[in-house]
C-alpha cells in the first residue's frame, strides 16, 4: 500500500506525469517549430534561436525545458542569472545554448 504522505496516489502521480509531458510537448514543439515560440512568447514578441540566430532543434528545446524544472528545484535561482549575463541568458539557456530574443 503507497503511503499517502509521500507522495498520494498512484493516480494523482500518473495525471502530474501526464501534465508534465504535455507540458513538454508544447513548449519543445513551438520553440522548435516556424514560430520559435509559445503561444505566449508570441504574444509578447519574442522567440527562442540559438547562440548563432538559428532555430534550436526539438532536442534543444527539450533540453532547455529540462533545465527550466531543474530549475524549480533550486526555487528559481537560475533564472537570476539573466539579470548578470551579457545577453541576458537565464542558467537553461545557457546550459542549452539558447538565446530569448525581441522582435523588433
Amino acid at each position: 500500500m503507497m503511503d499517502f504522505a509521500r507522495g498520494g496516489t498512484r493516480q494523482a502521480i500518473a495525471i502530474n506525469l501526464l501534465a508534465e509531458m504535455a507540458y513538454w510537448l508544447y513548449s519543445a514543439s513551438l520553440e522548435s517549430s516556424v514560430w520559435q515560440a509559445t503561444i505566449g512568447k508570441k504574444l509578447l514578441g519574442l522567440y527562442v534561436t540559438d547562440v548563432n540566430g538559428k532555430r534550436v532543434s526539438f532536442a534543444r528545446a527539450s533540453g532547455r525545458f529540462v533545465g527550466k524544472s531543474l530549475e524549480q528545484l533550486t526555487l528559481f535561482i537560475g533564472f537570476l542569472a539573466a539579470g548578470f549575463t551579457a545577453r541576458k541568458q537565464a542558467l537553461h539557456d545557457i546550459v542549452a545554448g539558447c538565446l530569448v530574443l525581441r522582435k523588433v
